[in-house]
């Protein structure tokens, strides 16, 4: 198996930064103002978020359903890079910590793009695919609690087209996943979670390095 070639990760961090990152002055101020909350390690890492916006440019995407809002730096990286006319249906149960980012989306320009549901996600999913939202979402973002992973995975499955993507958050969770003394609830739900889409013949999966750790799986336009 090959090693990892990076000897020094703080430092070649600093190097992705500054030779990648194009943030928008919205997306700073948004990203420093959750830096000084108690929860801000919920936020992800503005590579993953330019990293996002880039997926939702390349997909051509229009519709995207987000699990798990937090204070909005990912919804507003992914608004931003939507069509004039495209969606992004956030789903949290935070009023407070979602309005710390709407100012943000204003802001950008983006407010009108993000339609901010507070309910729990799953309940939110469910009136989705009642709706006319079943086969026609384009992206989701699964970055809410852990317990819920596979019930937040089956739906979104069922919202996105073919061809859509799941784009699910926290999947290396510090690194806990490969402790194999570490069985916490969260863990080994995040490694449940993991196992189903590696070997779910529905989708095509990849498991990437980003923030703290991105696994994609695109639902395949015809099913095995």
């Amino acid at each position: 198996m090959a090693k990892n070639p990076v000897q020094n990760p703080e430092q070649m961090y600093r190097y992705i930064l500054d030779n990648t990152l194009n943030e928008s002055e919205s997306l700073r101020l948004l990203r420093e103002t959750t830096s000084t909350m108690e929860h801000s390690m919920m936020q992800i890492s503005p590579d993953q978020g330019q990293f996002m916006a880039l997926m939702v440019k390349l997909m051509e995407a229009t519709t995207i359903v987000e699990i798990g809002t937090f204070t909005g730096y990912s919804a507003l990286a992914m608004a931003q890079a939507l069509p004039e006319d495209g969606r992004l249906i956030a789903c949290d149960i935070s009023r407070e910590w979602t309005s710390i980012g709407q100012p943000y989306w204003e802001q950008a320009g983006v407010r009108q793009k993000i339609d901010l549901r507070l309910a729990p996600a799953l309940d939110t999913l469910d009136e989705l695919l009642e709706s006319d939202f079943r086969e026609i979402v384009d992206m989701v973002f699964i970055d809410a609690d852990k317990k819920n992973g596979v019930a937040y995975y089956e739906r979104s499955l069922q919202l996105l087209r073919p061809g859509g993507l799941v784009v699910v958050d926290n999947t290396f969770w510090g690194g806990m996943v490969a402790d194999p003394d570490n069985t916490e609830e969260d863990t080994e739900a995040i490694r449940e979670l993991t196992r189903l889409i590696h070997e779910d013949t529905r989708v095509e999966s990849s498991m990437i390095a980003v923030g703290d750790g991105l696994l994609l799986a695109r639902k395949r336009e015809v099913e095995f």
